[in-house]
């Protein structure tokens, strides 16, 4: 584990912005219910922190994904439907920008997992909730594979419904 965790770090630096102050805004943020994440990406967004927003929101979704799937009692008016909310809220418009560079989309997965593997999730720990965590981290892993693979596809989908591409 030690090696994957050293092999990780790297992948930070390799998206602008991802360095030492998400480090620490995802160690401020770890604990807290995973809300606070999409809170806070949205206000990086909305202050212009576009890349920055990109990251906390993926690891927002990462732990608020993390956090229903370990809890499934949960009441669907409650967690369920605000989680729902803010996807739509907050990670509509995020993604929307995201999408127009999918390198930085699929660097930015990258650096969203070694975070969450060198910081692991107070708020639902994996240690209690292994299952949890493996098969969500699983599905970002996916997930970025299928963006990554669908690049030159997402572009002209892109282009043809007049959305930037960077």
């Amino acid at each position: 584990m030690r090696r994957r965790h050293l092999a990780a770090i790297p992948l930070l630096a390799l998206v602008p912005g991802l360095g030492r102050a998400n480090e620490a805004l995802g160690a401020r943020l770890n604990g807290q219910h995973p809300s606070a994440y999409y809170r806070e990406a949205g206000r990086l967004f909305g202050a212009g922190q576009r890349e920055d927003a990109v990251f906390v929101f993926y690891l927002g979704q990462l732990r608020y994904r993390t956090h229903l799937v370990a809890r499934p009692d949960l009441p669907a008016d409650g967690d369920r439907a605000l989680f729902a909310a803010l996807t739509e809220s907050v990670g509509r418009p995020l993604n929307e920008w995201a999408f127009g560079d999918v390198s930085f989309l699929v660097r930015t997965m990258d650096a969203v997992l070694a975070h969450d593997e060198s910081q692991p999730d107070r708020f639902t720990p994996p240690r209690e909730f292994p299952e949890a965590h493996r098969g969500v981290r699983e599905g970002l892993a996916r997930f970025r594979e299928q963006v990554g693979a669908s690049a030159d596809s997402i572009r002209q989908q892109r282009a043809a419904r007049g959305l930037e591409n960077r």
